[in-house]
Formats: structure tokens, sequence, C-alpha cells
């Protein structure tokens, strides 16, 4: 049996839990009770004893709020999203929150060749194909069942050929609020065919509060000494590059727009950073860590994947008006994408993302947050 990279992301969110619990203004359920092609949508509650709380909706598993305090007790929802399934439906609302698959990132011109055999996936990101194409995960109803207050269980079945690509794949995704507030999400998946896979959650991040002001501000460190440059239709060019005296240097904290007007080809090529990270060092680390200096919020992220995409928020403009009829304006939020990196399929030298019939895939992300 051949070995199957293992993803763990961990954003912890620790506080006291002798306050007095707070009075969230939770999204009403019903605005997300529809049926879809024959298929239940709900939002689901989940809350753990010091009043961490999350909902999530099981319309392409997507965390639509998170509730977090901040140096003075104050609970904020730190995650862009809407508080109606419909915002949901359209192309410009699409993957805030979601869940990301069957392969995350981009995949040149929609094409892989895989033990001889050529596939042709849909492209929905000029020639290329985006974030598992037009019906990937983040646009589908998984089947739902809430085990407890604090865990809900996802299942959804990718039939062979969904969006080009081989093999049935069964994946299971739960998620967990746990009593000392991390909000656990862990993924397994078997496949029935050879295939590609590579699982992410797509949450948006302010940690000032969803719609509350730039991003720019946010004190960044990546633990990572290259990146994988782009060319203009942001395909890694297969090489890896220094970070070191470039705009992309994050190995030591520094705000997030400090350098974002550098003259630097990388950054026109992504409207700003919306690239991949070469993670340093294996198996479980600290990718990277995010101070909000104001709120005192601390986000780190650990994992054992090799890479990490960092994305800037550069391509909103406050056309998404979302919870709290607040406009999510440019650069407002951030990414950071534990994942494989982008067009691993078509880059030998990458690391590989076949999930093989005989294997099972696993992966467990912790989001978890601390205060200073």
């Amino acid at each position: 049996m051949s070995k199957i990279y293992v993803s763990i992301i961990i954003m912890v969110i620790s506080f006291s839990c002798s306050r007095k619990q707070p009075e969230l203004k939770l999204i009403d359920k019903q605005n997300f009770s529809r049926v879809i092609e024959n298929k239940k949508v709900n939002l689901f509650t989940l809350k753990n004893k010091c009043g961490l709380t999350a909902q999530i909706t099981n319309y392409g598993g997507r965390i639509v709020s998170l509730w977090i305090p901040d140096k003075n007790g104050n609970f904020d929802d730190i995650v862009l999203g809407y508080e109606t399934l419909e915002p949901y439906l359209k192309p410009k609302g699409r993957y805030f929150g979601a869940l990301i698959g069957r392969y995350a990132n981009r995949i040149a011109k929609g094409r892989f060749t895989l033990n001889d055999s050529i596939y042709t996936l849909t492209v929905n990101n000029g020639a290329n194909h985006l974030h598992g194409g037009k019906n990937g995960f983040h646009n589908v109803v998984w089947n739902a069942n809430q085990l407890s207050d604090s865990e809900l269980k996802l299942e959804y079945l990718s039939k062979d050929g969904d969006d080009g690509y081989p093999g049935n794949l069964n994946v299971t995704v739960i998620y967990k609020l746990t009593d000392t507030n991390e909000l656990e999400i862990n993924y397994t998946a078997t496949t029935d065919k050879s295939t590609h896979v590579n699982l992410t959650n797509h949450s948006f991040f302010n940690l000032c509060g969803a719609g509350k002001g730039s991003i720019n501000d946010h004190l960044l460190q990546i633990n990572a000494a290259y990146y994988t440059p782009i060319d203009e239709e942001q395909i890694p060019t297969g090489k890896h590059k220094e970070v070191k005296n470039t705009a992309f240097d994050f190995t030591a904290l520094k705000p997030i727009g400090k350098d974002i007007d550098a003259n630097s080809q990388q950054l026109k090529f992504g409207s700003g950073y919306d690239h991949n990270y070469v993670l340093d060092g294996s198996g479980l680390r600290v990718a990277a860590k995010v101070i909000e200096p104001k709120s005192g919020r601390i986000m780190e992220v650990i994992t054992d994947e090799p890479g990490l995409q960092f994305y800037g928020g550069n391509f909103l403009g406050g056309k998404n008006i979302g919870k709290g009829n607040l406009s999510y304006e440019y650069r407002t939020a951030f990414c950071l994408e534990t994942q494989h990196f982008p067009d691993s399929p078509n880059q030998t030298s990458f690391p590989s993302t076949i999930l093989n019939p005989d294997d099972e895939y696993n992966s467990t992300c912790i989001y978890k947050f601390t205060i200073k």
C-alpha cells in the first residue's frame, strides 16, 4: 500500500470560560432552508461550553460564521459570508468558507495524464481548471448528520467522470468544536480508480471582524524560504524561488500591506498576493501566524502539508454585500489554504496528489486562535 499525505491545519481559540456567555447575532437557519436537486439544504449551529460558535451549511460544506472573542471579551464573526443561501449560489459568492475539491487551486489547461490515460477536466478559469470545476465540492449539497451540539458530519459521493475526474470518490468531512476551543475539520476519502485529490477549506478571514476594514495592517509570518512563481495565467512555472530580499518574504512578522506595491512581475501576475508557499520542514509544524494588533486576536496555522496558498483579497471589490449589510471591499480579507501545490498533476517535480484504490486519504484541520 502506498503512502498518502495527511494534512493537519491548526488555528485554536484560547480564552476563559468563566465569563458570561455572549448573546450572538446568529443567522436564522430558515434562511438556508431549501431543496436543491432533491437534497435538503440546512444551516447547522455548533457550540462549545466557552461560547465559541460556528454556523455551517451543507451547501458546499461552508463555514458561514465563526464567532471568537477579542482581548476585551467582545465576540466578532471573523469569516466572510452571507446571511441567506441565495448569494452563495451566484458566481461572485461561490468560494466563501467552502470545502474545495476534488482539487484545490489550478490545473493547467484542464487536463492531466494518469496511468497512460489523458483526462480532460472542465475549464472555469480562463483556459484552466480551478477548485474542482463547475461542480466542485463548493457547489454541491452534502449529506449531513449533526452528531452532537458540537459535531457535524458531511458526506458526498463524487461520481466517476464528475468534471472529468476518474473514479468514484467517497468523501467524509467532520466539523467539530472542542471544549479546548478548537474548530477541527477531519477529512477522509477513498476511490475505486486512481485519481488526483487535493482538499482544503476556503474561508476568508478578517481578525477585526468580517467587513470591518483592510487586512493590510494585520501582521503575517509564513515559515517558508521559497514560493512557486506563476505565469500570467497564475499557473506555476515548476520552479521554486527564494523569498529573501523580495516582497514575498514573510519569514518574520510584517504588515501584509508593507510590500504590496513593490515593483514585482509576480505581484502583477497575481494582482497582489495569490501564491503558493513551499513550507519549511516536514511533518506537523507551524506554517503561518497572523496578529491583529487592535483586537489582540492571533491566528496560527499548523500543518503537515507541503504548501500554503496565501491570498490577499485582491478580487474583492465592494460588490459582495455580506452579513450585517457590510460590503466586502478590496483586500478586506485573507486566505491561508494549506494544500499540495497548484498544477501538481502536471508537475513531476511537485509532491504527488495521486490517490489509489488501496489507499485512504486522511486529513485533519484545526483552526486555532489565541488572544494577545
